[in-house]
């Protein structure tokens, strides 16, 4: 099995000044659980629907002023499509992230999560019966 196969194709992709509400509006949406923040230069970073909650909500601050500039995560692990999903696997365990874009030179193609290389590896697992199972939907 080929990345481009496991991989969720066409990331989010945002600016760094976009409002975390805006961005969680995004994810929300798009039924995701990440967006990538892009300068016009390439990644900066990722913000996650965790992020949000960690980073955000839970130390009071104000989702319409704070941009995902501010918190995404900027040390970014990113990999190219063609690198063997072993090697994805390998450094999402050694950087202990649970996503990382799929890159094209410096234009980001995709994102690949621990989900979906669960569904992919073991489809009949709990976390890959998990994953691939439609988002709820709630109020």
């Amino acid at each position: 099995m080929e990345l481009r196969d496991v991989m969720t194709p066409y990331p989010t992709v945002c600016a760094p000044d976009t409002s975390v509400v805006a961005a969680a509006a995004l994810m929300r949406d798009q039924a995701i659980g990440d967006v990538l923040v892009k300068h016009a230069t390439g990644p900066l970073g990722i913000v996650t629907d965790r992020d949000i909650t960690t980073r955000v909500v839970a130390n009071g601050r104000d989702a319409q002023r704070v941009t995902v500039g501010d918190v995404c995560t900027t040390a970014l692990a990113t990999v190219e499509v063609d690198t063997p999903v072993e090697e994805v696997i390998a450094l999402m365990s050694s950087q202990a992230v649970r996503r990382i874009p799929v890159m094209d030179g410096e234009r980001p193609i995709g994102i690949v999560s621990l989900g979906d290389l669960a569904v992919d590896r073991d489809g009949s697992s709990a976390l890959g019966r998990i994953s691939a199972a439609q988002p709820s939907e709630q109020a």
